[in-house]
């Protein structure tokens, strides 16, 4: 008799869900580096732009989907630079509660409204390219959920100096990420080109996340 189901290859019998075996699939999310998750962040920093370039290319097996890795990335964010900022104003009265509530309940939300518009961004920088919009998107997607994974752990500086507005050491990182993305991900157009762009649009980007991010935490104070 066959162990596995020959229409779906599902195993004929399977074992019951525990909480040693939920543990160890978050465990083996985060640091199995030959596919999934684990492979696509080393990629994105490792190999930024050529990722995504071969991502489109048609080489996804081994690569997390994008928007699945964009919540992973985002949700990683929300709930460390939450418990950040938490821990600021409790033990160093920093900041206040409600960018921690902000971080806490409408950072994801408010990066899937604005996705579009980057993606937008970018394409109307390189609608010349032999890209569309939807691949545009892809590029944006895994580019901007590095700046997530970035940015957390940007924040963790101010538990050193507390005070320090982190925003001026993101900016400097995320552009020299974007410009390295973008240079090789363009790799067939004039670098200085590429690298002109890609400083717009990353300050374009910014600009409009910390200007909505101000806004919404404005709103809910």
């Amino acid at each position: 008799m066959e162990n596995y189901c020959s229409r779906c290859g599902q195993p004929y019998q399977t074992k019951q869900i525990t909480l040693h075996g939920l543990l160890h699939e978050v465990f083996h999310l985060f640091t199995h580096l030959d596919k999934g998750f684990g492979y696509t962040l080393k990629q994105l920093l490792t190999a930024p732009g050529h990722m995504q370039r071969r991502y489109i290319e048609g080489d996804r097996f081994r690569h997390q989907k994008p928007f699945s890795t964009f919540f992973i990335c985002a949700t990683i964010a929300a709930l460390s630079r939450y418990w950040i900022f938490k821990a600021l104003y409790k033990y160093y009265n920093i900041g206040s509660i409600t960018e921690a509530t902000f971080f806490h309940e409408y950072m994801v939300l408010l990066h899937i409204v604005l996705l579009p518009i980057y993606a937008l961004i970018a394409y109307l920088f390189f609608y010349r390219s032999k890209y569309n919009y939807a691949e545009m998107g892809i590029l944006v997607l895994y580019t901007v959920s590095f700046f997530f994974v970035a940015a957390t752990a940007i924040s963790l500086i101010k538990f050193i100096w507390p005070k320090l507005d982190t925003a001026y050491i993101e900016l400097p990182v995320l552009l020299c990420y974007n410009v390295i993305t973008f240079v090789n991900f363009f790799n067939h157009l004039p670098r200085w080109k590429v690298m002109l762009k890609s400083l717009l649009i990353v300050c374009s980007m910014f600009l409009l996340a910390q200007l909505a991010e101000d806004y919404v935490v404005e709103i809910i104070r």
